[in-house]
């Protein structure tokens, strides 16, 4: 905290007037927000929250730890959107760059193999402890590329990486970022990675492969590769104090110049059967299910992604309740897997 805050403060306990400590209190959380201490900034809202003088939302009920937690989402949410609210733009069309999609909206539930969730736990505890690690002379890792087949959990698994970190999500709009205009791409890439320089978040790049394609190939001309060589740079130079995420399913196409530029890389497959039985489960836990005949599931879901697998769950579900019925059988599962593709 600044000096300017610490003598706003000190003057105000000395007045005791509750609604300029209200205000400092705010300020004081805003400022720590911009520094990136997401877990500094959840627990001054508890203690915000907990105090019914400086916060007229508390009641003397004792709040379940989910709705807790939700507030807490909520109350850094506000913060981030002031900061995000107003992206930079394409300077021809005035369009965003990129698109803010606000904490309490993330999905970020995944069902993955151990070794693959140890490799994002990995990243969420090394960006929980970056100060310590600093100590030592030590980064973690901030630049994270992910690559895999459609539909297997890429783009959920930033959205996992920015809950669990508690940083704001930027995705990309690569349809804002790319232009045919010369030298235009690389200056819309240059305001995003500003944004992310001056305020912690994560920056999303879905289908990298737009911007990160090989030079190599003869159908390119040179602007792709004038937009490659400025990307590779920005990358180079990326020190901003949160994450960058990109995410491709065409890692056949990057320039093999990218992939040492990233801290972390690795693929995330698709769901082998135990993944795929958890998923089920997971999805339609809300609602009951008979005996289900998991082999023959697993039979019918045989090269499933993630995304398949979570879509025919919820079709079952949403057919089982349509029909008045609270108990989902194995016939039902089968029925919506065979819609989405699963084995005839």
């Amino acid at each position: 905290m600044n000096a300017t805050l610490i003598k706003r403060l000190f003057k105000i306990i000395s007045s005791g007037n509750i609604n300029d400590l209200q205000k400092i209190a705010k300020t004081i959380i805003e400022e720590e927000s911009k520094k990136g201490h997401t877990k500094l900034v959840s627990e001054l809202n508890k203690i915000l929250a907990s105090n019914s003088e400086l916060n007229p939302r508390n009641t003397n009920r004792e709040l379940p730890e989910k709705s807790k937690d939700y507030i807490d989402r909520v109350d850094s949410n506000s913060i981030q959107e002031k900061h995000f609210s107003t992206l930079p733009k394409n300077a021809r069309y005035d369009f965003p760059l990129g698109t803010y999609i606000e904490t309490t909206k993330l999905e970020h539930e995944m069902i993955l193999p151990n070794d693959i969730e140890e490799r994002f736990k990995r990243i969420e505890k090394e960006y929980a402890a970056r100060d310590r690690l600093a100590l030592y002379g030590l980064l973690p890792r901030k630049k994270i590329l992910l690559y895999g087949q459609p539909g297997c959990g890429k783009t959920l698994g930033a959205q996992r990486l920015a809950w669990n970190t508690g940083l704001p999500l930027i995705k990309v709009r690569f349809d804002s970022i790319v232009s045919s205009y010369l030298g235009e791409t690389a200056t819309n890439l240059r305001k995003l990675f500003e944004v992310a320089t001056q305020s912690p978040c994560l920056l999303f790049f879905d289908e990298f492969d737009s911007v990160a394609q090989s030079r190599k190939s003869n159908q390119e001309v040179g602007e792709i590769r004038r937009v490659v060589n400025s990307f590779l740079q920005l990358l180079d130079e990326y020190n901003a104090p949160g994450l960058l995420v990109a995410a491709t399913n065409l890692d056949e196409q990057l320039d093999p110049a990218v992939w040492r530029r990233f801290d972390d890389v690795f693929e995330i497959p698709k769901p082998g059967p135990d993944e795929l039985v958890k998923l089920i489960k997971m999805t339609i836990s809300s609602i009951g299910y008979n005996t289900i005949d998991w082999e023959k599931i697993v039979e019918e879901t045989n090269g499933f992604s993630a995304a398949q697998m979570v879509r025919s769950s919820r079709d079952a579900a949403k057919r089982v309740i349509l029909d008045g019925n609270n108990i989902i059988r194995t016939e039902d599962l089968i029925k919506a897997i065979r819609e989405n593709g699963g084995a005839r």
